[in-house]
């Protein structure tokens, strides 16, 4: 059975990857074809052929115009998956077309319905606005993960690991000495993590990106939307700062540091990540620097999960492992992924 939810949006790609070239990537196992329109509008489809299963994104396919002319045998389709040409006869068969996925840019990012296509509603997908908003700054990247996406949802959701893996970078001792506190809004289908350091060190990604040093008052506030969105809402100011009772907050930092976890197939994953920034807006030093720094830790993420998806692949049957009041968040979404495969709900187990 697989573990990965249908009937959900994921993100399949950046708005800027896909432009007037035949584009596919492999969302939840599906290989997906998408292009963009001499209007603007992005399409998906399913990469391969209807006549001999040819992908349509290898050459020599091309797009010309706004149809794709399939590169084996000819077969010509329209920007609605319907098949146009035939090569050697006039009559198109009327069941050649390709699978055509709901698709939806937002946010800087491009969506994609996996799944039965007359339940996409384009109002579940969830917004992070700041993205691509006036007053904010955005630096991106994405990197292959090859280990099923849970593992990176238990990554993210459990920041103490920053102490140990990420020092030097976005790790401190407070990190992993602070408690956290957890919320699950079942309705909302939201698990809220929370980590409020008073007084804590400043690692170098803050110190060289907002020009703090020593202590600093640094808080932590994850929103994870299950299955793919998952939002890091960091404030960082100086010690005894608060926001002001209006929710103005002009004494602190803000960083909002996005994951897109869109599962390749049921043990790949494509780990896209954003970091957006409401200051030193017009600073190219700045971004190069969390561009580097975040890409950095990313990597670091990705060499762990990478080894612990091949311990996972080798234990023995029935290895039972060990969770504690950290993992309360990871534990939520993972119920709530669980759910939404339609598996089996796994019992909390004694911290």
């Amino acid at each position: 059975m697989s573990t990965i939810p249908r009937d959900q949006w994921y993100v399949a790609a950046y708005t800027a990857e896909i432009g007037r070239e035949l584009f596919s990537r492999t969302i939840c196992g599906d290989p997906i074809l998408f292009w963009r329109t001499e209007a603007g509008e992005v399409t998906a489809h399913a990469d391969r052929c209807v006549h001999r299963r040819f992908p349509l994104s290898q050459a020599p396919s091309r797009l010309v115009g706004d149809t794709v002319v399939c590169g084996y045998h000819g077969f010509t389709y329209d920007a609605g998956g319907r098949c146009v040409a035939v090569p050697g006869q006039t009559r198109v068969p009327r069941t050649a077309r390709l699978a055509q996925y709901p698709v939806v840019e937002q946010d800087s990012l491009v969506w994609v319905w996996i799944g039965d296509p007359e339940l996409a509603d384009p109002g579940r997908i969830p917004r992070a606005s700041y993205l691509d908003a006036p007053g904010w700054t955005t630096v991106r990247g994405m990197e292959p993960l090859a280990a099923r996406y849970s593992l990176l949802v238990d990554n993210l959701l459990d920041l103490s690991h920053e102490t140990y893996l990420h020092g030097g970078y976005i790790g401190t001792p407070e990190v992993a000495q602070t408690p956290i506190s957890t919320e699950v809004d079942d309705d909302a289908g939201i698990v809220y993590v929370s980590r409020h350091m008073a007084d804590a060190e400043c690692p170098p990604f803050y110190e060289r990106s907002t020009g703090l040093s020593g202590r600093i008052s640094r808080w932590q506030d994850i929103e994870y939307t299950p299955p793919c969105l998952y939002k890091l809402h960091s404030r960082i100011a100086p010690v005894g700062s608060v926001p002001n009772p209006d929710g103005s907050d002009p004494d602190a930092f803000h960083v909002e540091v996005v994951y897109a976890i869109t599962p390749e197939t049921e043990h790949s994953t494509h780990d896209f990540w954003l970091v957006a920034r409401d200051f030193a807006l017009d600073d190219e030093g700045v971004s190069a620097f969390l561009a580097e720094q975040n890409r950095t830790v990313v990597l670091q993420d990705v060499e762990a999960l990478d080894v612990l998806e091949q311990v996972i692949a080798t234990e023995p049957a029935g290895y039972q492992e060990l969770s504690v009041n950290i993992d309360t968040g990871g534990l939520a979404a993972r119920r709530m992924l669980t759910r939404m495969a339609g598996g089996a709900v796994p019992a909390v187990p004694a911290r």
